[in-house]
């Protein structure tokens, strides 16, 4: 192994992993560093992403939203599914099964694309130098010409729900939870949350969110959010806003936490399990040496420019290390764009086109500007929405909670935004995403041909209703 590369970068998760294969395409020596490694103790690649998040909690996601249809929902389809049981163990070994298969696909892709991979931790040292301490505790020094920072995130820790692992758990223990408990609770009403409160109230749990906040998705459009409340209280989720967990104990085979109202009132509820998602923090422990020369923000972030470069020369740093939502796809983007750069290559990426979304059921999508940001901007603006149960394809689905809505400029009909909560919400907000990236307005879409019967034709409706043109409901009044 030459201890001499191109591009050197620590972390394979979506931004790192995407970043080394794509230098290496470009013609760059490159090599990955990845910490991680699997049940049997072998390093693997993805990181969080594949290994205990996006990937796994889908699945989950999945598995449980197929129990919960067929043993509530297929009957208005005159389908009977009597006796419908879940194997808990046997989901887990699914996602097992998918993390080791993806995991494993990477691996490929490095050896395709000629990444040298290396399984243990890395340090950055001055001048671009990179210690590297193997699983197997050998140490050397890598130098690099540039050196790429891809070392992902932690969920964050409070210390009034400190996590055991077996009572208590973050959102990696939750997706190891190898029976339905009878009551969950879940500090945090946010995206990982949602979701993961989501799977066990499919599976039988009685699930109860506490949120400090007392607005419900703040950062949504309020709409939007709105809705998506109405929805999952629906569904059974018993979310508590204005709820500031004060405390826990670990009571026999139970937990018991305090949590206090906004009006002050102490409440105390008992769980068999708890789990923590207050959010994650950019984990550069053990990363940077006192030397480096990389400086973090007052967040404990790396500080990075537009092109993701820090202020050490020939260093760059991505994905959820930096400022931004912390989505893998806005990582991976960044990581293409300073592969480029590094490359000699002209390279951007439109931070104001990075499309968010909550895999609950129905999902919650967004791209763009919320109708209070713009509203907060002073610009003028029209909106446009469209119900899901004037969907002719979401009738026949049996899945018709929801609406798209859309926001375009009075003056230019540039759209603005998109928020969407419904039915296949994460594929449609793409086709708007796209439309923004080449400045489309509201009527370009609305000029767009829609296959029809297609859930797509809500994105469709919903832009002609912007400018009062929608054919399949009522057009508000314009002032």
């Amino acid at each position: 192994m030459s201890d001499k590369y191109d591009v050197v970068v620590i972390g394979s998760g979506p931004a790192g992993y995407v970043a080394a294969i794509r230098a290496a395409q470009l013609g760059l020596k490159t090599a990955c560093i990845e910490k991680w490694k699997n049940k049997s103790g072998k390093g693997v690649n993805g990181g969080t992403c594949l290994n205990v998040g996006c990937i796994p909690s889908k699945a989950l996601l999945d598995s449980s939203y197929k129990y919960h249809e067929a043993k509530h929902d297929l009957g208005v389809h005159g389908i009977s599914a009597d006796g419908v049981g879940m194997d808990v163990p046997g989901m887990l070994d699914r996602k097992n099964k998918i993390i080791s298969q993806l995991t494993g696909g990477i691996a490929g892709l490095f050896k395709a694309n000629g990444v040298t991979s290396l399984y243990g931790t890395g340090k950055l040292l001055a001048g671009k130098k990179v210690e590297f301490a193997s699983n197997e505790g050998e140490v050397s020094i890598l130098e690099a010409e540039n050196v790429i920072l891809a070392s992902g995130s932690l969920p964050i820790a409070i210390p009034v729900a400190p996590v055991d692992g077996e009572l208590i758990l973050d959102s990696t223990g939750a997706l190891e939870i190898d029976e339905v408990p009878e009551r969950l609770g879940v500090i945090g009403a946010g995206v990982i949350g949602l979701e993961l409160g989501s799977v066990w109230n499919r599976l039988g749990s009685e699930v109860v969110l506490l949120e400090a906040m007392e607005d419900f998705l703040a950062i949504m459009d309020q709409a939007v959010a709105k809705e998506s409340k109405k929805i999952f209280t629906k569904q059974g989720l018993d979310i508590r806003l204005g709820a500031r967990v004060t405390g826990t104990e670990i009571k026999g085979k139970q937990v018991e936490v305090t949590y206090q109202s906004v009006a002050g009132d102490e409440h105390k509820e008992t769980f068999d399990k708890l789990i923590v998602c207050v959010g994650r923090r950019a984990f550069t422990d053990g990363l940077l040496a006192d030397d480096s020369g990389v400086q973090l923000d007052e967040r404990g972030t790396v500080f990075v420019n537009e092109q993701c470069a820090t202020n050490a020369p020939g260093v760059y740093a991505i994905g959820d290390l930096v400022r931004g939502p912390m989505l893998a796809h806005k990582g991976s983007e960044e990581g293409v764009m300073v592969a480029e750069i590094i490359a000699g290559h002209k390279a951007q990426m439109n931070y104001d086109i990075v499309p968010n979304v909550i895999y609950t059921h129905p999902e919650v999508a967004s791209v763009g500007l919320t109708e209070e940001q713009v509203k907060a901007a002073g610009d003028s603006y029209n909106v446009g929405t469209f119900p899901f149960a004037a969907s002719g394809r979401a009738m026949a689905a049996n899945d018709t909670d929801g609406f798209v809505k859309v926001i375009a400029h009075a003056d230019t009909d540039r759209i603005l935004g998109c928020h969407i909560v419904g039915p296949s919400a994460a594929d449609l907000v793409q086709q708007v995403a796209i439309a923004m990236e080449f400045g489309s307005s509201a009527e370009d879409l609305g000029m767009t041909v829609f296959g029809h019967p297609t859930l797509s034709e809500a994105v469709h409706e919903a832009a002609l209703a912007v400018n009062g043109g929608a054919i399949h409901i009522a057009n508000r009044k314009r002032k």
